[in-house]
Formats: C-alpha cells, sequence, structure tokens
C-alpha cells in the first residue's frame, strides 16, 4: 500500500467541501467480503485505507438502502436502513468510525423524487383514494377514453403513466414503472422525508448527494409538455437519442418553482449541524445552468451541484472552456462539482480516446486536468486505475435502461463492473463467488496490486496528481482566467493571493508550440506530475497530450 496521502492546505471549516476531492464508491461493485458476488459496507471499510491513499476528501456511497433493486437501489422501500445484500446499520456505523479515523467525509445518495413500489407508503397510497397516503404520490384520473393524464415520458422509455386497477387512476413515475414520483406538493411528504435525511444525519454523514434533485415537484394542473424545438433552451435529459424524452421540452413534469422553497427547508435542517453539505445532481438539458444558479444562489439552498456537461464524449479545449467559462457566466455565487466519469456514463477514457493506445495518456491527462479546475471534483471508483468501458453481452445486462434499448443503447453496467484489486486472484479479488457482473478480463491486468508496483501507473499518476493540487491553495478554491489558444491548446490562470498559477495543456495527438501570453512573466517553472512541457525562448513546447504548470506574474 501507498504511503499516506499529503496533508491539504484546506483549513478545517464549514466550507470542506469548496475544492473538496470526492471518490464515489459504487457499493455492488467495490468489494464483496461474504461471497454472494455483491460488494457489501464490509468491503468498503476493508478498502478505506486504499481510498484515504489516494489523497480524497470525501467519499459518495451510491445507494446501500433496503431495496428490491429493480434500478439497482435508486428504488427505494426503507430510506432508514441498509438492504440486508450490503450488511446492517451496525456495519454502517463502523465504516463512519473508520472513514472518520482516517480523515474522510462521508456523503450519502439520497434518492427522494421517487420510491419504489414496494415501499410501506405506496403500499398504503395505492389501496384507496381516501387513506391516509392516498396523496403521498401523484395520481391522476384517465382522460375519458382511458388514455394517460398527458403527454408526460419517462426518462426509461414510455409514458411517464401507470395505470394502477385497484385506485382506477395513473400514477406518476419519471423511471420506471416501479418508481412512482412521490408528491412534494403535500408538506407531509416533504416532513417524511426530511426526517429520513434526519436520521442520516443523526449517524454522523457529513452530506448528501440529492440525485435528480430538479424531479422534486411536478405542475399542479398537468400540462402537456411541448415539443423539443432545437433551438429552445428547454431541452430534456442529457440521455442517448434512442430514447423519445429529448424529443420533448420539459416544462411541466420537473424543474418547477417549488423546488425552490423545499430545498430551503432541506438547507435549514442541515444547518442545524456542523459542517455539512449538499451536491445536487441537475439533468436539465440546455436549462442546466439556470437550475443550478438558482439552486445554489443565497447561500440558503444547496451548496453545489453538477451537471452533464462534461459527462459526454467532447474531449476538447474549446468545449472544457465553454462548461468552465457558462458556469461562472451564469452561476454567480453558486459552486460546482466536476466530473468525467460516474455509474451513469461511459467510462471516459472510452469516451475520450481515438484508439486503445491513448488510453493510458488520455487518463493520466484527464484528471491533470480535471484537478487544475475552478470547483471541487468527483472521481468515480476505478477511474484512478485507467479502467476502459467493459464490453458486455446482452445476456449479461442487468441495467433495465440497457435492457429496454438495446442494442441501440448498451446501457450502464459496463461502467458498474466489479472493480479490480489483485491480478493474480479469480474475479481480480473482487470476490470468492460469481459477481453481479463480470470481471472483464483485460481490466485483471490493470489492477491495484499491479499498479502499486508501478510507479508510472496512472495509479500512481492520480495520487501524485491530488496531492499536487493539495499543494497550491490556488487550485482548492482560486480565481480562474482563461487565456487565448489555438483551438488544441486549453490555457488558464489559477489565482488565489500572491500565487497564480499557468497551465496549459495540449489535447491534440501531436505536438505544439505556443507563445507565452503577452505580458505575462514566467517567475518558475513549476513540475506538474506527468508533464514535460518546456518554456523555451518565450515559448511553451508540449508533446503530445502534454502540459505545462509555471508560477507567473
Amino acid at each position: 500500500m501507498a504511503k499516506a496521502a499529503a496533508k491539504s492546505l484546506r483549513p478545517s471549516s464549514s466550507n470542506w467541501w469548496r475544492g473538496a476531492v470526492i471518490y464515489q464508491v459504487y457499493p455492488r461493485s467495490f468489494q464483496d467480503t461474504d461471497g454472494d458476488g455483491i460488494g457489501d459496507i464490509k468491503g468498503i471499510i476493508a478498502r478505506l485505507p486504499y481510498i484515504a491513499s489516494l489523497g480524497v476528501d470525501a467519499i459518495w456511497l451510491s445507494p446501500f438502502f433496503t431495496s428490491p433493486q429493480a434500478d439497482m437501489g435508486y428504488d427505494v422501500s426503507d430510506y432508514c436502513d441498509v438492504d440486508p445484500m450490503f450488511g446492517t446499520l451496525a456495519d454502517f456505523d463502523a465504516m463512519m468510525a473508520e472513514a472518520k479515523r482516517l480523515g474522510l467525509k462521508v456523503i450519502i445518495d439520497q434518492v427522494i423524487s421517487h420510491t419504489s413500489d414496494q415501499h410501506p407508503w405506496f403500499k398504503e397510497s395505492r389501496t384507496s383514494r381516501d387513506n391516509a397516503k392516498a396523496d403521498w404520490f401523484v395520481w391522476a384520473a384517465a382522460k375519458p377514453d382511458g388514455t394517460a393524464p398527458n403527454n408526460w415520458l419517462s426518462v426509461f422509455g414510455g409514458p411517464a403513466w401507470e395505470w394502477d386497477g385497484v385506485r382506477k387512476q395513473y400514477y406518476m413515475h419519471n423511471f420506471l414503472a416501479s418508481q412512482p414520483d412521490l408528491n412534494f406538493h403535500n408538506r407531509e411528504v416533504q416532513d417524511a422525508v426530511l426526517d429520513a435525511v434526519k436520521f442520516w444525519l443523526d449517524r454522523g454523514v457529513d452530506g448528501f448527494r440529492l440525485d435528480t434533485v430538479n424531479y422534486y415537484f411536478h405542475d399542479k394542473e398537468l400540462r402537456d409538455n411541448p415539443p423539443h424545438m432545437p433551438d429552445s433552451d428547454d431541452a430534456g435529459l442529457d440521455a442517448p437519442d434512442v430514447n423519445p424524452y429529448g424529443m420533448q421540452s420539459h416544462l411541466y413534469d420537473k424543474t418547477q418553482p417549488e423546488n425552490i422553497e423545499f430545498l430551503k427547508r432541506f438547507r435549514a435542517l442541515l444547518d442545524q449541524y456542523e459542517d455539512r453539505t449538499t451536491v445536487g445532481e441537475v439533468g436539465d438539458g440546455a436549462r442546466s445552468l439556470k437550475t443550478v444558479a438558482a439552486y445554489t444562489s443565497g447561500g440558503d439552498k444547496l451548496h453545489m451541484c453538477y451537471t452533464f456537461d462534461l459527462l459526454g464524449p467532447d474531449f476538447t479545449p474549446s468545449h472544457i472552456r465553454h462548461c468552465v467559462e457558462s458556469f461562472q457566466k451564469q452561476v454567480k455565487d453558486g459552486w460546482v462539482c466536476w466530473a468525467f466519469s460516474n455509474h451513469d456514463v461511459t467510462r471516459h477514457v472510452s469516451r475520450f480516446i481515438d484508439k486503445p493506445e491513448e488510453r493510458v495518456a488520455v487518463a493520466k491527462l484527464a484528471i491533470s486536468v480535471l484537478a487544475t479546475l475552478r470547483g471541487s471534483i468527483c472521481l468515480y471508483q476505478g477511474e484512478e486505475l485507467g479502467l476502459p468501458e467493459a464490453e458486455l453481452a446482452f445476456e449479461d445486462l442487468r441495467d433495465p435502461y440497457g435492457i429496454r434499448f438495446w442494442p441501440a443503447f448498451k446501457g450502464r453496467d459496463g461502467c458498474r463492473t466489479p472493480m479490480v484489486w489483485e491480478r493474480a486472484k479469480a474475479q481480480a479479488g473482487f470476490s470468492s463467488g460469481k459477481p453481479w457482473l463480470p470481471v472483464p478480463k483485460e481490466h485483471g491486468g490493470l489492477a491495484v496490486d499491479a499498479q502499486e508496483k508501478d510507479k508510472s501507473s496512472v495509479l500512481a499518476h492520480y495520487r501524485a496528481v491530488l496531492a499536487f493540487r493539495k499543494q497550491h491553495p490556488a487550485l482548492i478554491d482560486g480565481d480562474m482566467h482563461f487565456l487565448a489558444t489555438n483551438e488544441d491548446v486549453l490555457a488558464f490562470t489559477r489565482k488565489k493571493g500572491e500565487e497564480q498559477l499557468l497551465f496549459v495543456f495540449n489535447l491534440r495527438r501531436g505536438p505544439q508550440e505556443i507563445a507565452l501570453p503577452h505580458g505575462m512573466t514566467v517567475r518558475e517553472a513549476i513540475p506538474m506530475p506527468g508533464l514535460s512541457g518546456q518554456l523555451v525562448d518565450g515559448d511553451i513546447r508540449l508533446g503530445l497530450l502534454d502540459g505545462f504548470c509555471a508560477r507567473v506574474t
């Protein structure tokens, strides 16, 4: 195991999340300790020292709550317990204690826009139109011809309405039919959700990642969504175009103004505890930044948000600059959390490379770029190993989205395959049993133990870059200013106090040479891990997929 990571220069305060590095753990695929082929909380405990050795500040746990697992835990049937496949509340408490010992904050997923249809709330709600929870979900009468109340679509395909024969009404579901939407217009629902949040705050969690945070409220009048116009700014979810969901402008089924007041209630609860944070997932198409601005302004709602802007196939200077500058322009006093990968998208080394032999170089350059952007950053388990997307057969798929849209879209299982720990062991050390998803053969050679022995590995590079980030306060929360360059070069400064750093990255598959910006003086070239760019006679010379760093005035 590598040495402990460098200590951060960030002071301990309620703003610990600003500039934090957050490591996402997908519990199903991280480490199995009981041989059932599914990762568990005891496995997370066993691997926490590894996570801490990377130099991250916090972990984000994808859902581990009691669930029928129709959508891999994003269909919750009990918000206040651990699913037995993952362990027990005692295991969770032990994990919290070990994380604290190692100096790691813990953020957990909160999936509160909808529940499972197996949740007791929904089971009661569907029994009649006049029970105590009859109005806890979004119910509506059929049109006279028996069709759904309006034209709203599900993110997972088909109508967003499911007929219930007992109530003889439709209920709304933005996702699977087995994930009915809660009715946030009902104050009792808000209270119940906040009680569940308080349950985890009292157990010591440091924050919440709020799944689909702009989906909580729907239009009370159930008005039809208009068709999406190509030039409009109100497109749907940034999703594969195999899904007709993107053919509507989602004006009425999500991102309603009432959400603002609920987020204030959520923040007021968090503010009763010390040093807690929130990060919201905003999927709102071209409107996402407007939504982020509304949800993070004023210091009384969310602490930070992330969008899907950097989770697509584009790894170019113009795209990255556009995303960051658009955020800075539209979101005046909010904070962003950037990421290139997560559990819902193709792993970024596969999205960004032109050919397989570029994988290592692109993996290294991508974290060098990500770690120098203004904002907090999220890393997804396995990206520090440079894992490519797994190619799975249809019969191995578990993702309902992938199964629904196969073969036009292969789903999300390719990024959810098990973490690889030990090259020589069966299942790469993930499990002693058959894993819930196959362990790709090509991933085995990239296992942690193999990369621990290689100082030139992607893993070693991640550790070095994250240590570099911690050593420079300007990279935690300093200002960021982009410089004019050609289309293949990304150049910007980060400044805090007396420190101003210049970063120049060549994203081209060939060498580049650019002039030092007019009026800028290099005081000192700063070695940054993995970068070999040099300043020669006033010009910055860069190799392919290379970079340069210097202290400037």
